[in-house]
């Protein structure tokens, strides 16, 4: 077992905690999911083993950006039984592919998308986990619906036979202020608020903030994170 690694795990999971208590929040409730771009396979599993060896029986996810890696992976990994999923952009002529190895799709940010997704899906005669992507900081280079459209996307992609929405996924404003960070990812908390107390029985489950990842966790796990994508600072810089 890597030394290394399990220090840098180790203090990962140490982060979150004190994290998550200066919010008022139970450890646990935060679920941890490695961000596995550009890593190799081997790379992967020992980590997903040094986190069994660590936190026995904690949950935890994959994810990746690209779906060309994550055809490339997930079958080399699909024994240790870790749900794998897209957290990048997701282009519609990789959709087969991507539902081949996805066990979540967490960057649904077009009706477009949604729609293909839900009539892939339901062809198939499945359901698939779905968060949707939201641009909280408004900047040009990420990704996501913006926050006055949200609930209502939200409320279309829930009603979609063969998509199952569970959340919502944003990448934090790149800003020094700490306080522009943490409060972007109150505005998805919001968003997220909102959908859920709807009153639709499709947007009841879309509890998920996945928000944070090494460099911000702490912003956004004292609003609200389910699920902080964590790359190099457990992997180490790309």
């Amino acid at each position: 077992m890597d030394d290394d690694l399990l220090t840098r795990l180790a203090a990962v999971r140490d982060r979150v905690t004190r994290a998550a208590l200066d919010g008022g929040r139970a450890p646990d409730e935060v679920r941890l999911l490695l961000a596995t771009k550009t890593q190799p396979a081997e790379a992967i599993r020992a980590a997903v083993l040094a986190h069994r060896v660590l936190a026995p029986g904690a949950p935890l996810l994959l994810g990746e950006n690209r779906v060309g890696e994550l055809v490339a992976k997930a079958p080399a990994l699909a024994d240790l039984g870790v749900p794998y999923h897209l957290i990048g952009p997701l282009q519609s002529n990789k959709l087969t592919a991507a539902l081949r190895y996805a066990d979540g799709i967490d960057s649904v940010e077009s009706r477009r998308l949604a729609q293909r997704l839900a009539a892939r899906c339901a062809e198939a005669g499945r359901t698939l986990d779905v968060m949707v992507q939201v641009n909280v900081s408004g900047e040009a280079t990420k990704h996501g619906v913006s926050p006055e459209d949200a609930a209502e996307f939200a409320a279309e992609v829930a009603a979609m036979d063969g998509l199952r929405l569970v959340g919502f996924q944003t990448v934090g404003a790149l800003h020094p202020d700490a306080r522009v960070v943490r409060a972007g990812y109150a505005t998805l908390r919001a968003i997220r608020d909102e959908v859920v107390a709807s009153g639709g029985a499709a947007t009841a489950q879309a509890v998920e903030l996945s928000m944070g990842m090494s460099g911000d966790l702490e912003p956004a796990i004292r609003e609200g994170a389910t699920i902080v994508r964590i790359g190099t600072a457990v992997f180490g810089p790309r």
